[in-house]
This record gives C-alpha cells, sequence and structure tokens, in this order.
C-alpha cells in the first residue's frame, strides 16, 4: 500500500501531522510518498531537514494541477492507494492519533486482508 500525503512548508496542519507521518514511514505495510504541492523547492528542502523526512518518493506539484487531478482541496490530503493503483480511501485534514486508529489502519487491514483472500484464490 502507498500513502500519498499532500503537503506544503507553509502549511501550518501539515507540520502538526508530520511526526505521526514518520511512524507511520515505520510500518512495513506502508511506503510513504509526497507529493508537495505549491512550494519553494528550498522550503520543502528545509522542512524535511527540520522534522524529518517520512517520503520514500517525493513529488513536486508547483503549479497545482497534480493536486486537482487527485482532487485536493486543500493541504494536508492524503490518499491509501492499492497495489492496484486504485485510491482505496481518502483523508482530508492532518492526522491525528485517533484518525490513524480509527481511519487509516482498519482500512490498511482491510486492504491487508483482501488482498491475502484474493490470493487465495
Amino acid at each position: 500500500m502507498t500513502l500519498v500525503n499532500v503537503w506544503a512548508s507553509w502549511c501550518a496542519p501539515c507540520r502538526q501531522e508530520h511526526p505521526l507521518l514518520m511512524q507511520m514511514a515505520q510500518d512495513p505495510r506502508i511506503v510513504v510518498a509526497g507529493l508537495n504541492y505549491k512550494d519553494r523547492p528550498e522550503n520543502a528542502r528545509r522542512f524535511l531537514g527540520e522534522l524529518g523526512n517520512p517520503y520514500a518518493q517525493i513529488g513536486v506539484d508547483g503549479n497545482g494541477r497534480a493536486a486537482i487531478d487527485w482532487g485536493v482541496y486543500g493541504v494536508p490530503e492524503t490518499f491509501l492507494v492499492g497495489k492496484d493503483g486504485r485510491i482505496a480511501w481518502k483523508h482530508v485534514g492532518p492526522f491525528t492519533p485517533d484518525s490513524i486508529v480509527t481511519g487509516l489502519m482498519p482500512e490498511i487491514r482491510k486492504s491487508t486482508r483482501d488482498r491475502i483472500v484474493t490470493n487465495k484464490r
């Protein structure tokens, strides 16, 4: 599963959720990818230098077109993408410990369980 997090250095809620993304990056079931939204490269690098880099890959969306294609309304927004490339789940706003426990983790378990069942057929 890939967790695609749309973020920006100028986004205060992105800074708030960042420690949680750092923790999620340690979960072997998840690859955390970032989409840096309408940001200056030097500011994005400084943000990650200060807080750490949870992202296995980072895309740059300087003009905001990619975010529009994903249906992003604002940052942060995060998408759980399955191995098939389909969006399995979307979270609007910053992650909180509660949103991870009650929203994200059940979706990861469900997707993992569905993949195991599918592979047994």
